[in-house]
């Protein structure tokens, strides 16, 4: 969909702050946080996690999730597959980069029981996965599209060009 550096800008910071909000309370809520920590401390950890998902996004895990996609043999020129694969491998990359963070936050604040590294990265990883990749496919997904055609992308343009998500 985005066709431009300044839309595909515009694009990845909708998509993370959407994913970034949702994703920081569904990280609250299982580690039984809610209620505990302050409303500053949970807009804080949002907005750290927010300026590292756009910033994995935009130059890291965007450009080569984009490449992955395209390099893998399906039907390109139906663009629900495109969409979809993509979609799948930007969820596998932030997945793995954003649980690098959530270990670090753990590790900092001493979460980490008797876990390995290793253990606690995979539960971590596992945890956010099977919550991210749905929420994207499903929710998150469309809704930055249709949003960002309505009030991004002139709507004459929206359907003539290649979707580049």
């Amino acid at each position: 969909m985005p066709t431009t550096k300044k839309e595909s800008f515009y694009f990845g910071v909708i998509m993370c702050f959407g994913m970034v909000i949702i994703m920081t309370f569904y990280n609250l809520l299982i580690n039984g946080l809610i209620g505990k920590i302050s409303l500053i401390t949970i807009a804080v950890k949002f907005l750290i996690g927010f300026i590292i998902a756009l910033v994995l996004d935009l130059y890291i895990v965007g450009p080569i999730a984009k490449k992955v996609a395209l390099s893998l043999p399906f039907d390109k020129s139906k663009k629900i597959f495109l969409v979809i694969t993509i979609s799948t491998c930007m969820v596998f990359g932030m997945a793995c980069s954003m649980s690098f963070y959530g270990l670090l936050t753990s590790i900092l604040s001493h979460a980490i029981s008797d876990h390995s590294l290793f253990e606690a990265y995979l539960e971590i990883f596992i945890k956010n996965f099977v919550v991210a990749y749905p929420l994207q496919l499903l929710v998150m997904g469309p809704a930055v599209r249709a949003l960002f055609i309505k009030f991004i992308k002139k709507s004459g343009q929206a359907g003539s060009k290649l979707i580049q998500v």
